[in-house]
């Protein structure tokens, strides 16, 4: 069978589009700098869904838990070998996410004979102050893109721009403390998700996720769900920097009721 350019075309947008309707059922993910080092959140079921890739770095991600665990393996692998080889601090994510897993995933989504991926995944680095920390976010089709301060994955593009809109709300001024970026990033979850399964939101417009209105959602939401949040430590006297917070620690920014 030969195929010509326009069956490739088509393919890839069958493929896109197949992509991007099981992404909108996944629970988003925020990540923030804090003062005292970085900090990953979402909501989930049961299984873990943020992880520890090697000394600075985490990650987590939405999409099939599958292609989450090769990506994760694949990067721990390579950061190990990187470690090896050269030392820890060569281990970045710019390396492990632009020279190891990108090209694959890349690959995979081009390869119209093959499963694609179907993930969108967020890297995380912590540097000495919050100012040298780094976020990456990686797309199904291996698309990544680099930012400061926050990021954010979830169902679509437009959900995630809400979710930055919480996290780095427009008066801040410099890095919040650990219970502020836990509450920034429990109502970015909330936003990011509420845009998505309510069509009348981008009508009603970006003023319309009070904080009544995420509240009220986090309210129902954490009947089914509970909330995952782990940080890289940037002073911490450990030789370990990742730590998942404790229910303790996540309680005093739950909304009540």
């Amino acid at each position: 069978m030969v195929y010509t350019p326009y069956d490739f075309n088509e393919s890839v947008r069958h493929r896109t589009e197949y992509i991007e309707e099981r992404l909108r059922d996944g629970s988003p993910v925020a990540g923030i700098s804090y003062d005292g080092g970085v900090l990953l959140l979402t909501l989930r079921r049961t299984q873990r869904k943020i992880f520890e890739i090697y000394d600075r770095l985490m990650f987590a991600g939405l999409g099939n838990q599958s292609d989450l665990e090769i990506i994760r393996v694949g990067a721990i692998d390579f950061a190990h070998q990187e470690g090896y080889a050269r030392s820890p601090d060569d281990v970045t994510i710019q390396r492990v996410v632009g020279f190891a897993i990108s090209p694959g995933i890349k690959r995979a989504f081009g390869d119209v004979l093959n499963a694609p991926f179907v993930v969108r995944a967020l890297f995380a680095e912590m540097g000495k102050t919050p100012e040298e920390d780094l976020f990456y976010t990686l797309n199904y089709d291996g698309e990544f893109v680099s930012l400061n301060w926050a990021a954010a994955v979830a169902g679509t593009p437009e959900a995630e721009e809400q979710m930055i809109r919480q996290l780095v709300p427009e008066n801040a001024e410099s890095a919040p403390d650990l219970q502020t970026a836990l509450h920034r990033a429990l109502r970015a979850w909330a936003a990011g998700r509420l845009w998505v399964i309510d069509a009348h939101l981008e009508e009603e417009g970006t003023e319309s996720l009070s904080e009544e209105r995420i509240a009220s959602f986090l309210r129902e939401q954490l009947q089914d769900l509970q909330v995952e949040a782990a940080i890289l430590d940037r002073f911490t006297k450990r030789e370990r920097k990742f730590r998942l917070l404790k229910e303790e620690e996540i309680r005093p920014v739950l909304p009540e009721g």
